[in-house]
This record gives structure tokens, C-alpha cells and sequence, in this order.
């Protein structure tokens, strides 16, 4: 083989590390792993309790109930496995419906997660809200633990017996704050999860498409448009009051499974809470989807929000359109400053397909069928490892990374670890700087495709046998 400086493609017989280290690094790759929801009223300690999980002070905790106003997810480990930590979110405890609304963050939660730590105050006792929530979480058939939090001494621990009465098993009793029990109720936790998260896999059946945007953009005019006049809603899937309802639409001759619609248009109470159900609805519809619709309004300016939803897609690695609603009240100039919002708010989103439509009237809603055919055609896809390397060769060979530390670092070897998105690993010589990836990535959508899906490119670093490790 050739010297290193020269920036030769070089195979897998080079690394330091071998197949064996290639099969792990795919593996992982290609191995969501499993995920863990924290769910449980505002100001049990849920946000507490995730810092003591990582290790770290990730999540917001303030003496303000209700701080958390989203979902969010962090990468944990334990023992030596790894782990996603679901931190959902809380609102205002004077909230109307706060029962309804902790019901649907479980609701939310049996989707989403595979195991739910579900934390309960033990100096409060149960309430009614928590009693909603372990109605729900009774029958979701995954692993459900009893967290009694704020337990410091030993007659915490007998109080905590009475939430057996929950019916959710064995109370454990625990201090987020101080970390007395965690480890106990994390080696329980981990004993219960599957090796690999058994809800980010797609099912068989008609395609999952999650119909999402912000407030007033025309969701519910759409979902009419397309159940009601030209097309006929086949059924609607039995749904209680806090449990999400899906719509079976037919369009262009084939099924169509829009999940979570009827949840996304349900009215709650109060602002503050409505917000925060408005966002776990949308989160819930994006992880339950193949492909995501997202509905801006065309004729008002691109708003922080639009860019929000839509980063909530490409973070959830589901594929994308984008439809332009209310087109009938664009008019020339509008047009021509909506090209000019697309091109310097959107730049993120140049993948996805496009279509201008109008829920009201119906102008080319049908254009909707073959964007999302694309879409998850392109999320599905998969490129063979010779043509890979063959195409990363070339690229290198005309555009090679930039110098780092005085060495060139070499790409060397490539494979596609899994679809849904398609994600890629690279082994490499050195760190690949944000930029190049980005480089990378729009030369693969050139030269592959993949319009309407998010694609991801994990790099693993690996020092060629005989070199000192920096």
C-alpha cells in the first residue's frame, strides 16, 4: 500500500481494528436503541431524576412547576449499555384538564418508549391525575416502573407502600435529588429493555403519514379535503378520549394510515396547557409516522415555528414533504418573497419535495400522493457497499477532506448500516470536519437522490496499525 500523506483509498485490510470492529460500528448504527420515557405529574422530580440518570445537569430543573415545555430525548448509558431517555414535559399544576393532559403525556409515552419510569410524589400520595395516568399505563402492555421520588429516609420508604395501590407493581422508592435507589431502580429498568427499541421500527400496513404544522395552517381542512369530498375515510381505528385516533384515508387507489389526527385538532383548556399538548401531539404524530407532512401557511410569513416543526422531522429521521397551503391567496408578490423565505429560511430542507395546494379549494392536493412516494421511497433505499466505496473514492480523489493537525484524513472504507433514514458510516484516519460531512452529504443527494429523506453520516475514527495514538 501507499504512504498515508498521499491520500490513497485504502481497504479494510488496513485499519488497525478489523470486520469485527466494522460489524459493531454498523450494528450500532443501525440499532436504535432502546428508549426510556419519564412521565409523571408537574414537579415530581421527572427532569431531577434524568440529570441523575446522565450524570449531568442536561435537563431544566427550577423550583417552577411546569418548566419543562417539551419532550425531549438524551442519549444515556448504564452498565455498559446504551439508552435514549425520554424527558416529557410539564405545565402549569392549575391547569384545566391537568388529569386529561398527564393521561396523554402516558398515552404518549406507551407510543413512543419501550420501558416508562413512571414518578409519582411520595410525600403528595397519589392523586387523580396520577390514578389517569396508571389507568393508561396499566394496559400498554410495556414495562412500567413505579417511581415513589422524594423518599430520604426509612419512613419514606414505608409511606411509599401505599402507591402500591396504583396497581402498577412494586413501589420503588427513590431520591432524584440525592440519588438514594436510582442505581437499584436503573439496574430493574435495564433487566426490562429490549436490546434494540422495539417501537422505532416500521410495521406492516398502510404507510404512517403524520399530518403536522403550526396552529390554524389548515391541518383539519386538509384531512376533510382529502377524507371527504373526493375521497371516502375507510374508518376511523377505536380510540377512548386520551388515547390518539388514526384515519384510514384512501388516496389514488391506496391506503393511507394519517396517525394521530383527531388528537392534533382536540381542544384543551388553558393556553399554557394547550401549548404543551399542542407540541406533545405533534411530537407523538412525528415518531408514530413513516412520513411527515408539513403544512405552512403560504400566504403569511415563513414564522420560527414552521422552522421548529419542521426540525422536529429531520431530528426524528422521518421522511419529509412540505405543502404550501392556502395558495389561493397567494398572489404575484407574494410568490416572489416566498421563493426568497424559502431560499434563506428552508436551505435545511432542499431535499424535501414541494407542493402548493390549497385545502380549500382542493387545487392539487393530489400532487400530495406521489411527493410521499417519493419520500419513502428515498427513506427506504439502500446502496449496495461497492458502489459506495466506488462513489467516496472518486469524491476523495477530486475533493479531499481538509488538512488537519498536518495530516490528511482519508476515508477508508464506507457502508449504508441501515434505511429509515439511510445512515452511513465511514471509517476514516482522522476527524472529518462539519463542514466536509455537509459536502459529503449533498454530493450522495446528487449523485443518489434521497428526495424526501434525511440521511446520516456517522463517522468512526480509526488509527492505522503502526501509528502512535495522538
Amino acid at each position: 500500500m501507499t504512504d498515508d500523506a498521499d491520500g490513497t483509498w485504502v481497504d479494510e485490510s488496513d485499519w488497525e481494528l478489523g470486520a469485527e470492529q466494522v460489524a459493531d460500528a454498523v450494528e450500532e448504527a443501525s440499532a436504535p436503541p432502546p428508549v426510556v420515557a419519564v412521565v409523571g405529574r408537574p414537579n415530581v422530580g421527572k427532569s431531577t431524576l434524568v440529570n441523575r440518570i446522565l450524570g449531568r445537569r442536561e435537563a431544566v430543573v427550577q423550583d417552577v412547576p411546569g418548566v419543562t415545555r417539551d419532550r425531549v430525548s438524551y442519549d444515556a448509558s448504564w452498565s455498559g449499555r446504551r439508552f435514549v431517555v425520554q424527558d416529557t414535559g410539564g405545565w402549569e399544576p392549575d391547569a384545566k384538564g391537568l388529569q386529561q393532559l398527564v393521561a396523554e403525556q402516558a398515552s404518549v409515552a406507551m407510543r413512543t418508549a419501550d420501558a416508562v419510569i413512571f414518578v409519582v410524589d411520595n410525600v403528595t400520595g397519589a392523586t387523580t391525575a396520577d390514578e389517569a395516568a396508571a389507568k393508561i399505563l396499566q394496559r400498554s402492555g410495556k414495562p412500567v416502573f413505579l417511581a415513589a421520588n422524594k423518599v430520604d429516609n426509612e419512613r419514606g420508604e414505608a409511606d411509599a407502600a401505599s402507591l402500591w395501590s396504583l396497581g402498577l407493581g412494586q413501589p420503588h422508592p427513590i431520591s432524584a435529588m440525592h440519588g438514594r435507589g436510582v442505581a437499584d431502580l436503573l439496574d430493574n429498568v435495564l433487566e426490562a429493555l429490549p436490546a434494540v427499541s422495539e417501537v422505532a421500527g416500521g410495521s406492516g400496513g398502510p404507510r404512517r403519514v403524520a399530518l403536522v404544522g403550526k396552529p390554524n395552517v389548515g391541518k383539519s381542512s386538509l384531512l376533510n379535503r382529502l377524507s371527504g369530498d373526493e375521497r371516502s375515510v375507510v374508518h376511523d381505528v377505536a380510540g377512548t378520549t386520551v388515547d390518539p385516533v388514526d384515519s384510514l384515508i384512501e388516496m389514488e387507489g391506496r391506503l393511507w394510515r394519517f396517525v394521530d389526527t383527531a388528537g392534533l385538532r382536540r381542544k384543551v383548556g388553558q393556553a399554557s396547557g394547550h401549548e404543551f399538548y399542542a407540541s406533545v401531539r405533534t411530537h407523538s404524530a412525528i415518531d408514530s409516522a413513516e412520513v411527515a407532512i408539513v403544512l405552512i401557511d403560504a400566504s403569511q410569513p415563513l414564522t420560527e415555528q414552521d422552522q421548529r416543526v419542521l426540525g422536529m422531522v429531520i431530528e426524528a429521521g422521518r421522511a419529509l414533504v412540505v405543502a404550501f397551503n392556502k395558495w389561493d391567496l397567494v398572489d404575484e408578490d407574494r410568490r416572489y418573497l416566498l421563493d426568497r423565505e424559502i431560499d434563506l429560511q428552508l436551505a435545511q430542507v432542499q431535499w424535501a419535495p414541494r407542493v402548493n395546494i390549497s385545502a380549500k379549494t382542493g387545487r392539487a392536493v393530489q400532487k400530495l400522493v406521489p411527493a410521499l412516494e417519493t419520500a419513502l421511497q428515498s427513506w427506504d433505499s439502500r446502496i449496495s457497499t461497492g458502489r459506495l466505496n466506488t462513489f467516496f473514492k472518486e469524491i476523495v480523489a477530486a475533493t479531499p477532506p481538509p488538512v488537519r493537525g498536518g495530516k490528511q484524513p482519508r476515508i477508508l472504507f464506507a457502508t449504508q448500516a441501515t434505511t429509515r433514514p439511510p445512515t452511513f458510516v465511514l471509517f476514516t484516519s482522522g476527524f472529518l470536519e462539519a463542514g466536509y460531512r455537509r459536502f459529503l452529504e449533498r454530493r450522495l443527494r446528487e449523485t443518489f437522490g434521497f428526495e424526501g429523506s434525511p440521511i446520516r453520516i456517522n463517522v468512526r475514527v480509526r488509527e492505522k496499525r503502526g501509528h502512535r495514538s495522538r
